[in-house]
């Protein structure tokens, strides 16, 4: 593993910012910044290395030894900025939400479309299996976007499958875990408890830190064992089934559009921690069924900035490795 100085530890965490405010969004993929950013191998190199042969390392040769061994000061630079955007973005995305509901979800939705297309174009040979996958894993999620939630968003084990299975955005460029968290029905949720341990920290409101902490702990262990089980099972599934994969990966998010939806009607509320009642149950209907100012122009707006966020960002990624490329051959 490259030794760096301080300078390039800050780099790091410059790139963990980028990631940070990727994951927060619905349909930008956390996985796709590092990729952009050229640390996307070391990233999954340095998960799949660390095991609990750490403390054998630590107990014989020493604590900085074992550190050094399995890269950690590259996770800690990253994943320190990952969090700190992550905290800086929640409140506000927690204000655009309630404030412009509309827009926000216009702009997702075009950045998903947008993740589909980028996702789907990977796809190489549209053989039948191929076809049938992304039909079957698109009605799949639909469906999921239909179901009652089968928990509260807020629950304990909820949150720990919802760790566990979002952190599937770090291992795939093109897959957003912010989008998972939607799909889970999950994502205003995550947000609020994030907001939540920023106010706690803003206002030394000790209560509100450590109950949102301890939401978040739960959220954490469930992405930490996900990683070391998706890392293993995706890297094989790309190495020998790859267009299969991308054709579920595309399918979900297919699938999962009728979610991020600008339009809803609300069938069911449920309360939050806070004691206030937030929507639980929705249905997408057309604008002019919305009870309120269906904002067309301003959604159609958004939701080509979305697209071409998505479009612009796939622009640098194939620069990047067309100049990687003519480096290797010079």
């Amino acid at each position: 593993m490259p030794q760096r100085t301080f300078l390039q530890y800050l780099t790091v965490t410059a790139k963990g910012l980028a990631m940070g405010a990727a994951d927060v969004v619905p349909g930008v993929s956390g996985g796709t910044i590092a990729f952009i950013s050229g640390i996307y191998e070391e990233l999954i190199e340095t998960i799949h290395n660390v095991d609990l042969e750490f403390f054998k390392i630590w107990k014989k040769e020493g604590f900085l030894k074992a550190w050094k061994h399995y890269n950690l000061s590259f996770l800690l630079a990253l994943f320190s900025g990952v969090f700190i955007s992550i905290i800086s973005l929640a409140k506000l995305i927690t204000w655009l939400l309630e404030a412009y509901p509309i827009m926000v979800w216009s702009f997702f939705f075009g950045l998903v479309i947008a993740s589909i297309v980028y996702v789907g174009k990977q796809i190489t040979n549209w053989r039948f299996a191929v076809i049938g996958a992304l039909i079957i894993a698109s009605i799949l999620s639909y469906l999921i976007t239909i179901a009652a939630p089968i928990g509260s968003p807020e629950s304990t084990w909820f949150l720990f499958l919802a760790g566990f299975i979002a952190i599937i955005a770090m291992i795939l460029p093109g897959i957003s875990g912010a989008f998972i968290l939607l799909l889970l029905g999950a994502y205003t949720a995550v947000i609020g408890i994030v907001t939540q341990l920023s106010e706690g920290i803003t206002t030394l409101n000790s209560s509100l830190f450590f109950s949102a902490f301890g939401k978040l702990l739960i959220f954490g262990v469930g992405a930490i064992l996900g990683l070391k089980m998706f890392s293993r099972v995706l890297n094989w599934m790309f190495k020998h089934h790859k267009n299969l994969i991308l054709a579920v990966l595309t399918g979900f998010m297919i699938g999962a559009l009728n979610k991020i939806w600008p339009w809803k009607e609300v069938l069911q509320y449920r309360m939050n921690h806070a004691g206030e009642n937030i929507p639980f149950i929705e249905r997408s209907i057309l604008p002019q069924n919305y009870d309120g100012s269906p904002q067309i122009l301003y959604a159609v707006l958004f939701a080509i900035i979305g697209f071409l966020t998505i479009f612009l960002l796939e622009m640098v990624a194939v620069k990047k490795v067309a100049v990687s490329s003519d480096i290797k051959q010079s």
